[in-house]
């Protein structure tokens, strides 16, 4: 395969995963903000939603204020944000317009329609809530329809591997991000863990990964942040979780490895990663400090995705 085509697999699968996840995060911080103000706090939701996307610096150059108006079409429709779900989704289209002989029909349709989609019902952003809960729910619908056909439709080769690549390392710096804002920023220091300001931050976080049901289903506990911390890093059952991105990524190297005849410091990289997640465990991480472990996570993730490129992109 031309280093031009993984190239497209990788950036389409992770503008897709982007902009869900954006779609995610602006739906959860409209449930925590629409709960009444004894329950909300202190606390700037809107500034935690920027912090989670990493775009709070560029967006305090054009804005003054983080609301809910100005955060939402930042996020959302903005031409100057170059992650903002609209740039994700056009962005996705041109990658997979640059290699539409390597997707199948039912890839291209869904990010050709979406596009269509995009520019004739949400040119002009939307106006009220009700407008934006059908953005979203469109945004989310596309990632789910788009990975589906992925999974259900392309062949297991160089292309599929590429693609899924892109889906785990972009939902493992996702994830990680919105750890690290909950346990850094997120809970003010007056507050005590386990408050019901504690409660329903927890809450928005787990339904912005869509694992509110799962962590039931695993602890049947009440929300507690050492349980939630290890569903959403260690447990590789859950599948935003850091072990199991890390777990596909090695498995999607090791066989692009195979296919091509020679490994390199992609897989080396990517196997150091998951080990030290299979030998982790919450209370390591809690002494060492869970602020810490996710920016030292954050930065090994990033660090593997110029790897990636280095070695198989350029």
């Amino acid at each position: 395969m031309l280093s031009r085509t993984a190239e497209n697999l990788y950036w389409l699968a992770r503008y897709v995963e982007r902009a869900e996840y954006l779609a995610r995060t602006i739906d959860a911080t409209l449930r925590v903000t629409a709960l009444p103000a004894a329950y909300i706090g202190k606390t700037n939701e809107w500034d935690s939603a920027l912090l989670t996307a990493g775009v709070a610096a560029s967006f305090y150059q054009t804005y003054e204020e983080a609301n809910e108006h100005n955060v939402v079409e930042y996020l959302s429709f903005s031409a100057d944000n170059p992650s903002s779900i609209r740039n994700c989704i056009e962005a996705a289209r041109l990658n997979s317009r640059s290699v539409r002989t390597a997707l199948t029909s039912e890839m291209w349709d869904t990010i050709n329609s979406a596009w269509i989609e995009l520019q004739a019902v949400w040119s002009k952003g939307t106006s009220t809530r009700e407008e934006l809960a059908k953005f979203l729910r469109f945004v989310q619908e596309t990632s789910l329809r788009f990975d589906g056909s992925a999974y259900r439709t392309m062949l297991r080769n160089d292309a599929y591997w590429f693609s899924r690549m892109g889906v785990h390392l972009e939902r493992a710096d996702n994830t990680a991000r919105i750890l690290d804002v909950k346990y850094h920023v997120l809970l003010p220091e007056e507050e005590h863990v386990g408050g019901p300001l504690d409660f329903y931050q927890w809450s928005s976080i787990l339904r912005s990964v869509s694992a509110l049901t799962a962590y039931h289903w695993v602890y049947r506990e009440t929300l507690k942040p050492w349980l939630i911390a290890d569903l959403l890093i260690l447990n590789d059952t859950l599948p935003r979780s850091l072990a199991s991105c890390y777990g596909n990524l090695v498995r999607n190297l090791d066989q692009i490895g195979v296919a091509y005849g020679r490994q390199g410091a992609a897989q080396r990289h990517a196997r150091g990663i998951r080990n030290r997640l299979e030998h982790s465990n919450m209370n390591d991480i809690f002494q060492h400090g869970v602020h810490e472990f996710i920016q030292e996570f954050i930065t090994d993730n990033s660090r593997l995705g110029e790897i990636i490129t280095k070695q198989y992109l350029i």
